[in-house]
């Protein structure tokens, strides 16, 4: 079973002298935030939700499909260098937007402007952006691959989730 510290990861032999590779511990992975087509390598914070077991929430064990916490800063960071648009600023705070656009090149101004145009953020991502943390999935198998990789969560899988963990 492998939980949230610094990396520990064993070789295993298999059949046929295949190999395994279990993870004990693990402080991050790759996460992909899919409608953005962005992947960065980000902090593990915390298990929060496991549909299967509540035992493996309070021993912080990452497995397939467990709902965890990660680090929303290197994606914060691609977005806003991406659109030129500061996000997860907290109510009351001045956005000094055209100031920042002021030193750009008029190349860069237009190139900003034709991705703002298509650009949504969802307001329940924009809310976990200012708390600095993000809900994610994780979608390999820790134990099999020694790896911790998964996906944000956004859209119906998002309110679901946060739906089910106010419950609780």
């Amino acid at each position: 079973m492998t939980k949230i510290g610094e990396p520990r990861i064993h070789e295993v032999r298999c059949r046929g002298g295949n190999k395994k590779f279990r993870a004990l511990k693990l402080d991050s992975g790759n996460f992909s935030w899919g409608s953005e087509v962005c992947t960065r390598k980000v902090r593990v914070l915390d298990v929060t939700y496991n549909a299967s077991n509540n035992e493996l929430v309070r021993t912080k064990t990452l497995v397939k499909n467990s709902i965890i916490l990660i680090d929303a800063h290197p994606f914060k960071a691609w977005y806003e260098s991406h659109y030129g648009i500061k996000i997860g600023l907290k109510k009351g705070t001045v956005d000094d937007a055209k100031a920042a656009m002021a030193g750009k090149s008029s190349q860069i101004q237009a190139k900003f402007k034709a991705r703002q145009a298509n650009r949504t953020l969802e307001s329940a991502l924009d809310h976990q952006f200012a708390s600095g943390r993000l809900l994610a999935k994780i979608t390999s198998r820790p134990g099999q691959t020694g790896r911790c990789d998964g996906m944000i969560l956004e859209g119906p899988e998002l309110h679901f989730y946060q739906r089910i963990m106010a419950r609780k």
